[in-house]
């Protein structure tokens, strides 16, 4: 809270000092905020930008997740699609996206497929090393006591695994909320992208500045609410 105040104090002092439509002061973007919200624009834009980023998140955890466990696992795996997941980490994506809006159309298909392609790769490495890390006498204990193989995967397994996979999704979560809204601003009529982009043809920028403040409020609400909680918890069997 004390670097928050500090920061909205220095803007307040720069802005003063500035003078400058550039740099509106926090009060005129707040307002802004408020504006856009009683008038449903952003929460509408909001939604839908959402919905997008759920979407591709799940779809981007669960393949990689898949794959990552299998390239960890088994060597043969792990040769056969590693040369893939190189290419997959260093092609642009901007590429991606706009191939997928040339292959598919722009819909909001397009701009799932778009922003899951483009997540997947770093979901593989990460579960792949984790996978790889795996304490292998704990399994042979597993095995030793003849646990049936959903009880060995759900008690055994997936807990060694479970801070590689909050590790991805931290890392994910990041990563999909800055490509979906390059995927709005390049092919969609609507979401947090679509209204960033219409705001900087008008040069408005208390609308950039109050559309980025409750996005950035949303992320950090998210991982206080949600990402910290269910680390904490995955990850209770340790202590």
């Amino acid at each position: 809270m004390l670097s928050l105040l500090a920061f909205l104090a220095a803007w307040q002092l720069a802005a003063a000092v500035l003078q400058s439509s550039a740099l509106p002061t926090p009060a005129t973007v707040f307002g802004r905020v408020v504006e856009e919200t009683v008038s449903l624009a952003l929460p509408a834009h909001l939604g839908i930008t959402l919905v997008r980023v759920a979407v591709s998140f799940a779809l981007a955890m669960a393949i990689g997740t898949a794959i990552g466990i299998a390239m960890g696992r088994w060597g043969s795996v792990d040769v056969l699609l590693d040369g893939w997941l190189v290419l997959g980490l260093n092609i642009p994506a901007l590429v991606t996206i706009i191939l997928c809006y040339v292959w598919f159309g722009l819909n909001d298909t397009s701009a799932v497929v778009a922003v899951a392609v483009n997540k997947i790769p770093t979901v593989i490495v990460t579960v792949r090393e984790g996978a790889r890390a795996i304490d292998r006498r704990l399994l042979q204990v597993a095995q030793a006591y003849r646990l049936p193989r959903w009880q060995t995967l759900v008690r055994v397994y997936l807990p060694q695994l479970y801070p590689w996979l909050i590790a991805a999704a931290r890392s994910g979560l990041s990563l999909i909320w800055k490509i979906v809204l390059v995927v709005e601003l390049l092919g969609r009529s609507d979401g947090i992208g679509f209204q960033l982009n219409m705001f900087f043809q008008f040069f408005d920028i208390a609308g950039i500045l109050a559309y980025t403040l409750v996005f950035a409020a949303l992320v950090l609400l998210v991982e206080a609410v949600a990402l910290r909680p269910l680390e904490r918890r995955l990850n209770r069997w340790r202590s």
